[in-house]
């Protein structure tokens, strides 16, 4: 699997980002989108560059028997930290599995999945297509795929709330950025994660809208306090609402669609 690109950004990413006001209300808001979409636990779920297990751990707490695959030994070590946590129950019902997500059908032996998640990791891949036919192909007839990706249509937003105002400028024909944690991006769109889908069988279902408010409260310089329980339960529920509504979903920085393989 080749050096471990994400070794210095594990602790940063799961101890840092996902503690913020931002990385509470993602969780949250995904969490509540996923539960439309998902069948009763104990479904099977797989989470491809699932990390340390933010997205993947509520859902077993739920019920859900959840197999956690991703390249990075530093982010399944924080996995591993993370789990421990978790009631004997819950623990029981998580596996991990170290693998890249272009390998994941052979990484998992060829199981096929109720849900398959892959949530903040196509925007590391210039080219998304090899990724999308693993996950559509991890998935059980019936079963759902589950992305999250930058949006490549809302790209000037930070840019122009930071004030880089040549950067925003160029944002509006640009393909890549660098992320904020300092690594390259390919934001890209519903339309085209959505004709991927479409060309290995599954059948865009609903799509929401992730990161609007409190991402342009970020990048414009106002700091929320992660802290105050009230604040941050009123934004996710401002947030949740805003993500199934047109125009709000159009302008959030990022979008999450869920597809549909057909039944048998």
């Amino acid at each position: 699997m080749g050096s471990d690109t994400w070794a210095d950004l594990a602790d940063p990413f799961a101890d840092g980002a996902y503690a913020t006001v931002k990385g509470r209300v993602r969780t949250y808001v995904m969490h509540q989108q996923l539960l439309e979409q998902l069948p009763p636990p104990s479904a099977s779920v797989l989470d491809v560059g699932g990390g340390a297990g933010h997205q993947s751990f509520p859902l077993a707490l739920a019920g859900y028997e959840v197999t956690l695959l991703d390249p990075s030994a530093a982010m399944l070590d924080k996995a591993r930290e993370r789990l421990a946590r978790l009631p004997a129950e819950a623990r029981a019902r998580v596996t991990l599995v170290q693998a890249d997500g272009e390998r994941a059908e052979e990484a998992v032996h060829g199981r096929r999945f109720d849900a398959v998640l892959c949530h903040g990791v196509l925007g590391y891949m210039e080219d998304p297509a090899p990724l999308v036919e693993q996950l559509c192909r991890c998935a059980a007839d019936g079963g759902i795929v589950s992305i999250m990706a930058g949006n490549a249509h809302a790209m000037a937003v930070r840019p122009a709330l930071e004030q880089r105002w040549e950067d925003a400028l160029a944002s509006f024909d640009a393909t890549s950025e660098t992320g904020v944690l300092g690594v390259p991006t390919w934001p890209t769109t519903v339309e085209e994660i959505s004709a991927l889908l479409r060309g290995r069988g599954v059948a865009p279902v609903r799509w929401y809208g992730v990161w609007l408010f409190v991402d342009w409260l970020d990048f414009g310089g106002t700091e929320l306090d992660p802290t105050d329980q009230k604040q941050v339960e009123a934004a996710a529920a401002v947030e949740l609402e805003a993500s199934r509504r047109d125009p709000y979903r159009a302008m959030s920085r990022v979008f999450h669609l869920v597809g549909r393989k057909p039944s048998a």
